[in-house]
């Protein structure tokens, strides 16, 4: 007991540090669930990063989409990084950032032309970009906007 409280300072932080781990955690799972979900409803609705041309009176209308998402990692996970940093390899924490950031995007930009009545959405480009106060200064990453923009295509019946 007498151990505890002489080390009361770090007992609360590393208590802190599994607390806060384990909330992130648990809502970048969520967040994962929550993207294959929507997904999975949208997988009908055709991306792709081709310019395309269509035969005279086959398209309706046709209009820009774009969707952005921006998600930002908690200290907890930066922690995890600046030691993998430290030992090299892959760093994990960063990936899972990235890949939330464009999935989101890119379904941000379907759901805007799935309202629109769009089948497809032709000439996708998809662009991320880090952002934060620290970002750009210390090579450290902040949040990760990524940006997915396209033509939706709306077809005659």
């Amino acid at each position: 007991m007498e151990i505890l409280l002489e080390n009361l300072n770090l007992v609360i932080f590393l208590l802190l540090f599994i607390i806060g781990y384990t909330f992130g955690s648990l809502a970048e799972k969520r967040h994962y669930r929550s993207i294959i979900q929507r997904e999975a409803e949208l997988l009908k609705l055709a991306v792709v990063t081709a310019e395309g041309s269509f035969p005279a009176g086959q398209v309706k209308e046709s209009a820009l989409v774009s969707g952005s998402a921006v998600i930002s990692i908690d200290y907890f996970k930066r922690i995890l990084a600046t030691l993998r940093n430290i030992f090299g390899g892959r760093v994990k924490s960063y990936e899972s950032l990235v890949d939330r950031a464009r999935r989101e995007a890119i379904l941000r930009m379907k759901e805007q032309a799935h309202k629109q009545g769009a089948k497809m959405v032709i000439n996708m480009r998809l662009e991320t970009a880090t952002i934060g106060r620290n970002a750009n200064q210390k090579k450290q990453i902040g949040s990760i906007e990524a940006i997915a923009y396209g033509t939706a295509i709306v077809m005659n019946k």
